[in-house]
């Protein structure tokens, strides 16, 4: 492909990059830039430390543009309501491990979902601890970057700049492609399965399988079930039929 065709490439504007409680705020603008270098527009910023202020726009190093469109929030929850596909990054051991997928995987289905419709965000934890499983229950998936065992930390902006390479790479791929995506009804979005983990949930205490006084791994566990399977709007408008009618049944026995 030469660097006319190159210019072409598109990255979807609903793919989003969200940085989570952010504690140096010279790395955010080191994402900035690394995003502006690799076509991904759209960032996010939930909780952070810094922002806005002059080292941020130091180091954004003329991604100014991407700096004046940073959307921030207050939680996680908030920053992902409209997203059907959530992915985390995470160097951690979990008790419960989610699917771990590597960069180049984890961009070809970021990009087959938001050519699909659906909006896409991708989470970057606080510097020092990353995600916490608060967090975690929110993703569909975990990005693992392959890096040496013997000296596994990355910084966030580097971090960043690989998964904004990856998504360039994956578009460029599908641009070289004639052959038009195959087309998929969007996924729930993150706001639309807190209302049925909510119901669910609800369901399983009415039937006394589940007791919240108990720890709560029964839920995470549910919670990464349903976040595999990724359903689409069609799939979860009969989960929270199903349910619904269960509920109802239950109460008229």
């Amino acid at each position: 492909m030469n660097r006319a065709d190159d210019r072409q490439v598109q990255i979807p504007e609903h793919i989003r990059i969200t940085l989570v409680a952010t504690r140096h705020p010279g790395n955010i603008g080191a994402s900035a830039r690394a995003m502006k270098t690799m076509g991904v527009r759209q960032l996010a910023l939930v909780a952070p430390s810094g922002f806005p202020s002059a080292e941020v726009t130091a180091r954004a190093s003329g991604a100014d543009d991407i700096l004046a469109r940073v959307r921030v929030y207050e939680n996680l929850v908030d920053a992902t309501r409209d997203c059907g596909y959530v992915l985390g990054t995470s160097a951690r051991m979990r008790n419960i491990q989610w699917p771990l997928i590597n960069p180049e995987q984890a961009a070809r289905q970021i990009l087959q979902q938001a050519l699909a419709g659906t909006a896409v965000a991708i989470l970057f934890g606080t510097e020092r601890t990353g995600l916490s499983n608060e967090d975690m229950e929110l993703c569909n998936a975990v990005i693992e970057i392959p890096t040496d065992p013997e000296f596994s930390s990355l910084n966030l902006a580097a971090a960043v700049q690989i998964i904004c390479y990856e998504l360039r790479k994956a578009a460029m791929e599908q641009f070289a492609v004639t052959q038009a995506p195959v087309s998929k009804m969007p996924a729930a979005t993150v706001e639309q399965m807190q209302l049925f983990y909510q119901q669910l949930e609800q369901y399983l205490r009415d039937i006394g399988y589940y007791h919240p006084g108990k720890p709560r791994l029964l839920m995470r566990r549910l919670k990464r079930i349903f976040n595999r399977i990724q359903p689409d709007q069609s799939e979860y408008n009969i989960l929270r039929g199903i349910f619904a009618d269960a509920g109802k049944a239950e109460k008229e026995k």
